[in-house]
C-alpha cells in the first residue's frame, strides 16, 4: 500500500485478513488526513456551537444556559479528537494487524515493484506478490489567482490544526469544507467572509443550500456569491488584503484557500506506464485499468472524496486482491457483488456538518435522468410532531427521488438540525432497491424526525 490513510489501513486489513501479507509505505501519519486534519479536527470544531445552539432552541434549556463557547476548551477537544498529532495509536493497530509500516515514499519501477526511500535516507527495492495498492489521498488545489501563492493562507489542515481563532477570516471556495470551516470560526468568534465563485454549496438543491446559507448568516457570516478575488496582497501588519470584482477589497488576518481537491498522483512513476496522473482510470474492483497489478483506492481513484467511501471501496479492493491471489476473481464482478464498487455511483451518502445539516445519498434528479431513468422528485418540509419535539423554531426541507419505471428510491437530500442521522435509512433503501409499497409498512416511531418518510410516501399517493 502506498499510502496510509483510513483507505489504505483497510485495504492493507482486508488483505491480511484474507491470509496475504501487507505493507503500508506512508511518509506522514498513520491514519491519514481525516484522523488529523480534516473529518475528525473539523467535527470536533464544529459539534460544541451546534451543541449550544441547539439547547437554545429548546424551551426550559435555554434558560439553563448562559454565556458563550469556551474556546481554548474547544481547541483542547480538538486536539485530543486529532491525538495531539500523534499516530502511536495508529502504529499499535498496524502491528497488531499484522501490517508491515513503512516511514517514507515510494514509487513505481516496475510491475509490482516499488523503489523507496525511508525516512533515514535509505534506498531499497519493496516487490509486492500479488499487487501494488494506491491510496495517496489528495492534496488542495488552489485557484489561479494573482498574488495568492506570495501571501500567507490557510489550506484546510491549517485551519483544523490552528492554535489561533484569527478576529477576521476570509474563506475563498464555497463548498462543503469552506461553509463548515466558516460557521466553526465564525461561533468561534471570528469575523467570516465567504467567497464563492458560483453559487453556494451549488452542489445541492436550491432549496437545501438556502437552509444552510440562512443557518451561517445568523452567525454573522457574510457570503458572497458570484465572486472570486481578482488580487491578493500581503498588508503591512501581516493581513491580506483581498481585491473584488468592482475594486472592493477585503481584508482579513487570515485567509482560508478551501477550492477543491485533486489526487494525490505526483511522483508515483505513473507515466512510465502510461498513465497519466489526471487520467486514472479504475474498474469495479479498483484496478487501474491497463494493469492486471495495480489498484487505487481512495481520493486518488478519482471518485467520490470521502472518508467512509474510500473505506468501502479499500475493503471491495483488498477482498478482490485476495480472490485474484486465490484464482477466484477472473471475470468482471457484476454490481452490488462483493468485489464490485457499485456505491460508488449509485448510492453515495453526504454529509455537510453545519448547523443546520445537509445530507445527501444517491443520484441527483439530473443525474437520474440522464442516466435514463424516469424520475419524479418528492419535495417537502419536514414539518412532524419529531421536529417540534426537536426545537420550537425546526426548519427542514427533504427530496426524495423515486424511480417511477422500478418504483424504487434512486436519491434522496434533507436539510435541517441534525437531519444526518437520517440518512443511513435512504441508503439501505436506496442499496436494497426497496420497493415503496414495502417501503411503506417500515413505521418510523412517533415523534421522530423520521416521520418525514411516512410524510413522503403519502405526498407519492400511498
Amino acid at each position: 500500500m502506498v499510502g496510509g490513510g483510513a483507505a489504505g489501513e483497510n485495504a492493507a486489513d482486508r488483505a491480511v485478513k484474507g491470509g496475504l501479507t501487507a505493507a503500508i509505505v506512508e511518509k506522514s501519519l498513520l491514519g491519514g488526513a481525516c484522523s488529523y486534519w480534516a473529518c475528525e479536527p473539523s467535527k470536533a470544531l464544529l459539534r460544541p456551537g451546534t451543541a449550544l445552539h441547539a439547547a437554545r432552541r429548546v424551551p426550559g434549556a435555554r434558560e439553563a444556559v448562559a454565556g458563550s463557547l469556551d474556546v481554548p476548551a474547544v481547541l483542547a477537544h480538538r486536539d485530543e479528537a486529532s491525538s495531539h498529532w500523534d499516530d502511536a495509536g495508529q502504529v499499535s493497530w498496524a502491528q497488531d494487524a499484522g501490517i508491515a509500516l513503512v516511514r517514507g515514499t515510494a514509487r513505481l519501477t516496475g510491475a509490482k515493484r516499488l523503489w523507496v526511500t525511508d525516512d533515514d535516507g535509505n534506498h531499497f527495492t519493496l516487490t509486492a506478490r500479488h499487487a501494488v495498492v494506491l491510496a495517496t489521498g489528495s492534496v488542495p488545489s488552489l485557484p489561479k489567482i494573482p498574488g495568492l501563492h506570495t501571501v500567507p493562507v490557510w489550506t484546510t489542515a491549517d485551519a483544523t490544526s490552528t492554535q489561533e481563532v484569527p478576529e477576521s477570516l476570509a474563506v475563498i471556495g464555497g463548498g462543503v469544507a469552506g461553509a463548515e470551516l466558516a460557521q466553526a470560526f465564525a461561533r468561534l468568534g471570528s469575523r467570516v467572509t465567504v467567497l464563492a465563485r458560483g453559487s453556494f454549496l451549488s452542489a445541492f438543491p436550491e432549496d437545501a443550500r438556502s437552509l444552510v446559507a440562512d443557518g451561517l448568516r445568523a452567525d454573522g457570516v457574510e457570503i458572497l456569491e458570484g465572486v472570486s478575488p481578482e488580487l491578493a496582497e500581503e498588508t503591512d501588519d501581516g493581513a491580506v488584503r483581498l481585491t473584488l470584482p468592482g475594486g472592493r477589497t477585503l481584508e482579513a488576518a487570515r485567509v482560508l484557500v478551501s477550492t477543491g481537491r485533486r489526487p494525490a498522483l505526483d511522483g508515483l512513476g505513473l507515466p512510465a506506464f502510461g498513465i497519466e496522473p489526471h487520467a486514472l482510470r479504475v474498474a469495479e474492483t479498483g484496478r487501474v485499468q491497463g494493469l492486471s497489478w495495480l489498484y487505487a483506492v481512495g481520493d486518488c481513484s478519482g471518485g467520490p472524496k470521502l472518508t467512509h467511501q474510500g473505506k468501502y471501496q479499500a475493503r471491495i479492493t483488498g477482498d478482490a486482491i485476495v480472490a485474484a491471489a486465490r484464482g477466484e476473481l477472473e471475470a468482471a464482478p457484476a454490481p452490488w457483488s462483493r468485489h464490485a464498487r457499485t456505491a460508488d455511483v449509485l448510492a453515495v451518502p453526504h454529509v455537510v456538518f453545519t448547523d443546520p445539516e445537509l445530507a445527501t445519498v444517491g443520484l441527483t434528479e439530473e443525474d437520474a435522468w440522464e442516466a435514463g431513468i424516469r424520475v419524479r422528485a418528492v419535495e417537502l418540509p419536514i414539518s412532524v410532531a419529531g421536529a417540534w419535539q426537536h426545537a420550537e423554531d425546526y426548519e427542514g426541507w427533504a427530496q426524495f427521488l423515486v424511480d417511477e419505471d422500478a418504483r424504487t428510491l434512486v436519491g434522496a437530500c434533507f436539510a435541517g438540525p441534525d437531519v444526518a442521522e437520517l440518512l443511513h435509512a435512504a441508503t439501505i433503501a436506496i442499496v436494497g432497491e426497496v420497493p415503496l409499497e414495502r417501503l411503506w409498512h417500515a413505521t418510523p416511531s412517533f415523534p421522530t424526525l423520521s416521520e418525514v418518510w411516512l410524510r413522503f410516501l403519502e405526498a407519492y399517493g400511498l
